[in-house]
């Protein structure tokens, strides 16, 4: 389902200078300490064109729900795609949106030293001071009162949702949101897809959890479904 991305009113705030990049499906949004447009420009169609060419060889990686075998042989964003679905039981396009914002996010860290890349609710954040993240929900219950807080010790990190009931996203799932933290944006995204994946009413808010705990590199995870939440990791600050 389309939603018009209105979130993003909030961010346009502070000294850091915001634009959008967009090219094909992907619309980012982003906060740099300098304007970097083109150079976004140039790294999205540089991955864009990576992932497309790959996927006309291999054409299983667009399309397979389950991990694929590692291709050393790859573009540097496709291995990082294949490896962060298998550590997360999904198959290699539940980490696209992740692995995006966070090639275009390290490439303009070669310009500046404050970087947020947000693609469609998956971020990708080097700060050197803490940042506040929303958890975007139409839960009534929940709505606007979600935030984590990011320390920049745990930066570069990626923070990444999966919903049930919002986007366009494949879910079998029927949370709310499922936002999930890592130090990979693309192990975020693929391990946010596969824990929402399990969460089709209240009570498998505990599974999900224990199961986010077994995916190494994942150091925190928020569930919302209807009335109930749940939260685990080192790396979850709610505010």
């Amino acid at each position: 389902m389309f939603r018009e991305r209105d979130y993003r009113r909030d961010l346009y705030t502070g000294a850091m200078e915001v634009y959008e990049v967009k090219e094909g499906e992907s619309d980012l949004f982003i906060r740099t300490s300098a304007r970097l447009c083109d150079e976004a420009l140039k790294a999205l169609r540089e991955a864009r064109a990576q992932i497309g060419a790959y996927i006309r060889e291999n054409p299983l990686f667009q399309t397979s729900l389950t991990p694929l075998p590692s291709d050393p042989e790859a573009p540097d964003i496709v291995q990082d795609m294949l490896a962060s679905s298998a550590m997360a039981g999904v198959g290699p396009m539940a980490a696209v949106a992740g692995a995006l914002a966070a090639h275009v996010g390290s490439s303009l860290l070669r310009f500046c030293d404050e970087v947020i890349v947000e693609n469609g609710g998956d971020i990708f954040m080097c700060s050197p001071s803490a940042q506040t993240v929303g958890i975007f929900t139409d839960n009534a219950h929940f709505a606007a009162k979600l935030k984590l807080k990011i320390s920049p010790e745990d930066m570069p990190c990626g923070v990444c949702t999966s919903s049930g009931v919002i986007g366009p996203s494949l879910s079998f799932g029927k949370a709310d949101a499922v936002t999930v933290i890592s130090s990979s944006a693309s192990l975020a995204d693929a391990a946010a897809t596969a824990l929402g994946n399990i969460v089709k009413t209240e009570d498998d808010i505990e599974k999900a959890l224990e199961r986010a705990q077994a995916i190494e590199g994942v150091t925190g995870t928020v569930i919302v479904i209807n009335r109930r939440m749940g939260a685990w990791g080192p790396a979850v600050e709610l505010t």
